[in-house]
């Protein structure tokens, strides 16, 4: 069922998603229980799939949630803990809530780098969605002095032609 709604999802067939979704979490739940990984990744997808219908502070709410249970359940370091915070904090960042982004994104940011390293490319995704807020905030130096760093990181891990997007 949760694959049957993420090919929804990347079908663009939101509202087929979130009904399946919502039904997963409802069965991962009763059977797994509240704070069950399998869970926290069902109400990780929903919140997902939330944003992309454009019900955004629904999204904020349930990933705020997550971000919670996650923090309780695998720790502030964990992977998917560091994952649910770059997602809220680009449902911050499509809320307009910039400041919040940022702070969010830079806490990210330096927990990927201790956690993975600097070089890691989830450390590198962190830095381009740090300097993504920091344009949206006009602070286009700082952005520019990431991005540049970004992409000279870019090329020394992944090659020179390697597509970024």
């Amino acid at each position: 069922m949760a694959n049957l709604a993420i090919t929804y999802n990347s079908l663009g067939k939101f509202n087929a998603a979130e009904q399946l979704e919502e039904e997963v979490l409802s069965l991962c739940k009763k059977v797994l229980g509240n704070n069950h990984p399998h869970t926290l990744t069902s109400m990780a997808n929903l919140a997902n799939t939330y944003e992309s219908l454009g019900k955004f502070n629904a999204a904020e709410q349930l990933e705020e949630e997550v971000l919670s249970l996650y923090k309780k359940v695998l720790g502030d370091n964990h992977p998917d803990t560091l994952t649910s915070m770059a997602n809220l904090a680009s449902i911050y960042q499509s809320l307009g809530k910039f400041n919040a982004a940022e702070q969010l994104q830079e806490e990210v940011l330096s927990l990927h780098k201790r956690v993975l390293g600097d070089n890691h490319p989830d450390t590198l995704t962190s830095m381009a969605n740090l300097a993504s807020t920091y344009r949206s905030l006009g602070k286009f130096n700082a952005a520019e002095q990431l991005e540049e760093e970004v992409l000279s990181l870019h090329k020394k891990v992944l090659g020179d032609n390697h597509l970024i997007h």
